[in-house]
């Protein structure tokens, strides 16, 4: 008898887990689109034409190589919306009573296949060898530790991959060249054209479909130039090597408006869906550095992205689930913003990257950060409702990869088992980084009053607010020496333009 083979919308890879002993004369492949999926969260439009017509090309591609795939659309008669039920329906048609599939990304799903198990259905889970790291080995190398940080679970890995390593040392002497990394952006500079593909029949179907199901949901479909295919998302990657990645490192922190790609890899869409593997990412990033098509600093920050930061948020997900989603160690408790949405406020550094968000369902990693985050930060944004917001918008987004970036790195809601500091700043970074202060209605030399960047008070307001649980941390002591510093008036000033601002934040 054969087996009933799932595969989920962020699984579509020809070498995934689940597939690497598939009988193409007795196994069924079955890809569902789920109103579940699209709906968990309220995902960005254009996400959703993205992973459905993947799906639908990746599944053509499977019955060309003559698999037989049992693919249930979206707007089947048949299709309840729901993972288990369907599932089952699934089993029944086809006389089957095993399912094999490759550990879900997210908890969620998980938990549904566990319920089928106790359902009495037969549900086997193989290891998500996408993924460098396993959840057992990254819980192996975390119990050793007091702490656990990024920087030495990175170079535990690229030991662990002979990724620039020159025998037992990091090539070029250090294992971390994010110092180099930090230039502020030039005046007139010249990106190349971003990458893209044209929607083929496939997408122009499922942008329909989805504008007529989900065109409530945030986010713009058009213009569509995302890659829905592997041999598109390999001509991404080329892409990147050949015309960004040697100018990466150099301007990976810098944001200029009406810029949304820069010299950045937007290779993440892929790589979280399968289209692409990371260590195909990983290799042809090293291969362009021993090649003298790009430098150090630029080849070591993207694979420190994939080898070092992804490996890591998904391990700390597995690791402190369920409970991790509870975390707010800040007791940050203020709602969400309207202009999250409509990107409709003052601050121009924030209604940029509203604006790109909402057309792109993608921005830089900075701009999430230093930007977003940092507002939220600052802001006292309750955490599930951040989470909720970052896991809607961005179409690289699965809740593996969102809540500890958002939860640790954005909000400190862990109370720092992902970061060792909280990431806040005042406005002179998003100026130093950025030309976003050129065209705002707030003067971001100002510290205090109505005219002054609310940057610069809701960070002094944010240390003060929550001294009792920052204040001991090494890492900002001094921000807290200065804070000291400063007369009353000063520190009076600060904390009415914060009251004045918050109150009127809606």
């Amino acid at each position: 008898m054969g087996v009933l083979r799932l595969l989920l919308w962020d699984q579509l890879s020809a070498s995934i887990s689940c597939l690497k002993d598939c009988d193409k004369a007795r196994d069924i492949i079955f890809i569902p689109e789920l109103d579940e999926m699209a709906t968990y969260v309220a995902h960005h439009q254009k996400k959703l034409v993205f992973l459905f017509s993947a799906m639908r090309h990746f599944a053509q591609t499977l019955k060309n190589e003559g698999f037989v795939v049992d693919y249930l659309a979206l707007d089947s008669s048949q299709n309840s919306g729901d993972l288990s039920s369907e599932i089952q329906k699934a089993l029944n048609r086809h006389q089957l009573t095993h399912v094999i599939v490759t550990e879900p990304s997210e908890l969620w799903l998980q938990d549904k296949l566990f319920e089928l198990q106790k359902a009495g259905y037969q549900v086997s889970m193989y290891q998500d060898t996408r993924f460098l790291c396993s959840r057992q080995q990254f819980s192996k190398w975390a119990s050793s530790r007091k702490q656990l940080r990024m920087e030495y679970f990175y170079r535990h890995m690229r030991v662990e991959h002979d990724i620039l390593m020159d025998g037992a040392n990091p090539v070029g002497g250090k294992w971390n060249f994010d110092s180099d990394n930090r230039k502020p952006p030039e005046k007139n500079m010249r990106f190349p054209a971003h990458f893209t593909m044209e929607m083929d029949e496939i997408t122009i179907s499922v942008s329909k479909l989805v504008e007529k199901r989900y065109g409530h949901h945030f986010g713009d479909i058009h213009p569509f130039y995302l890659a829905v295919t592997r041999d598109g998302a390999k001509q991404a990657l080329a892409l990147f090597i050949e015309e960004r990645l040697p100018y990466f490192g150099d301007y990976q922190d810098a944001m200029i408006e009406g810029q949304a790609w820069m010299y950045h890899s937007h290779l993440s869409f892929y790589i979280n869906c399968g289209l692409l593997d990371a260590m195909e990412c990983i290799l042809a990033a090293q291969e362009a550095y021993y090649n003298h098509k790009a430098p150090i600093n630029a080849v070591e920050g993207f694979i420190r992205q994939i080898l070092g930061w992804r490996e890591y948020v998904n391990g700390i997900y597995w690791l402190y689930m369920p409970d991790y989603q509870k975390k707010n160690h800040l007791g940050a408790t203020r709602s969400l913003p309207e202009f999250f949405w409509s990107g409709k406020t003052k601050m121009n550094c924030l209604k940029q990257c509203v604006h790109e968000t909402k057309q792109h369902a993608y921005a830089h990693h900075i701009q999430r950060l230093m930007v977003l985050g940092n507002f939220a930060l600052i802001a006292g944004l309750h955490p599930d409702e951040v989470n909720e917001w970052y896991h809607i918008v961005y179409a690289d987004a699965y809740q593996w990869v969102e809540l500890p970036n958002v939860s640790g790195m954005v909000l400190y809601a862990d109370g720092g088992l992902l970061a060792s500091k909280p990431y806040a700043a005042g406005g002179s970074y998003i100026k130093k980084m950025s030309n976003y202060c050129q065209n705002c209605a707030y003067k971001v030399a100002e510290k205090t009053g109505e005219k002054a960047c609310p940057f610069n008070y809701l960070y002094w307001d944010f240390l003060a607010r929550n001294r009792q649980n920052l204040q001991s941390n090494p890492r900002i002591g001094m921000m807290y020496r200065t804070y000291d510093r400063m007369n009353d008036e000063k520190k009076i000033a600060i904390k009415r333009d914060s009251e004045r601002f918050l109150e009127e934040l809606k």
